[in-house]
């Protein structure tokens, strides 16, 4: 599809579809602050702690995570401007968003119960791949790993079924876990999760690359934005790192479109072994909760 039909796409599914029924939660009002200041040409970081401040908790877990081991410095963070500092504007953007979106969207299941824990990892990955990349922007990237399913606990909370529908998506083989949901429901979390991302006016080219992440001919179209491509590609490569870190079962989606991911962002198996060593000590320094 070209970039104009999939925004026509979203739109139809929105008004007129199967996604019409579905609760999109409103953007948090702290995070449409926060883009609002992410969008300035230099975020101001006097801006940024006082949206972080405002929240006791949001403040709390910036301080906690500037002072985990990965971030050890000899002075721990006691303030939030201090844990900005310590951080940097676009690390401490990335919590914070992340932090507001889960509170945004909450879940209760087993079926995800690590769900928000994986999507910060991915998140980290796909941030941290993009700073091995020319002319990648890593917040997009970061921001992009945590909405890439972020319309799995949305459907999860408005659809009658789909806790079943989910539990059949990830045992199956037979068939792509989209294609499960689509044969359930007519939607799946792609097109859930770009709504999601439009409807917070995140950077269109998010809204995009998640409604495409699971769609790997878009690779060799020159029809889709180069950025989007890139993002599609990083997305599996993270979620590869991921489930490695995790333990988890290789997904088919690897097995079957790993190398042209790899080719796509002109990367080795050696260099990813790599990352995945780098990347350890990131996964487990601390999360937004």
């Amino acid at each position: 599809m070209k970039v104009a039909e999939i925004d026509r796409e979203l739109e139809l599914a929105r008004t007129e579809g199967p996604v019409r029924d579905i609760i999109i939660p409103p953007c948090p009002e702290l995070l449409a602050e926060l883009r609002v200041e992410v969008n300035q040409q230099d975020p101001d970081p006097v801006v940024i702690a006082r949206i972080a401040s405002s929240d006791v908790a949001m403040a709390a877990s910036l301080i906690r995570i500037a002072n985990s081991p990965i971030y050890s410095r000899s002075r721990p963070a006691s303030t939030v401007g201090e844990a900005i500092a310590m951080l940097g504007v676009s690390q401490t953007i990335s919590i914070l968003t992340g932090f507001l979106t889960r509170r945004a969207i909450r879940i209760q299941s087993p079926l995800i119960e690590h769900f928000w824990e994986t999507s910060s990892r991915r998140a980290t990955a796909m941030g941290y791949i993009a700073r091995q990349l020319y002319g990648m922007n890593a917040e997009i990237a970061h921001t992009c790993g945590l909405f890439c399913h972020v319309g799995i606990p949305v459907m999860l909370q408005s659809l009658k079924g789909y806790s079943g529908t989910l539990a059949e998506a990830l045992a199956r083989q037979d068939r792509s876990f989209t294609q499960t949901e689509n044969a359930a429901h007519r939607t799946d979390h792609t097109v859930v999760g770009a709504i999601v991302a439009k409807t917070w006016r995140l950077p269109p080219i998010i809204a995009l690359a998640v409604r495409l992440h699971h769609d790997f001919t878009i690779l060799n179209d020159s029809s889709i934005p180069a950025e989007a491509r890139t993002l599609v590609a990083m997305s599996l490569v993270a979620e590869h790192l991921v489930a490695m870190h995790e333990g988890v079962k290789e997904q088919r989606s690897w097995e079957v479109n790993g190398r042209a991911c790899l080719e796509y962002l002109k990367i080795d198996s050696g260099e990813v072994e790599v990352w995945a060593e780098l990347l350890e000590p990131m996964f487990e320094g601390g999360s937004a909760d």
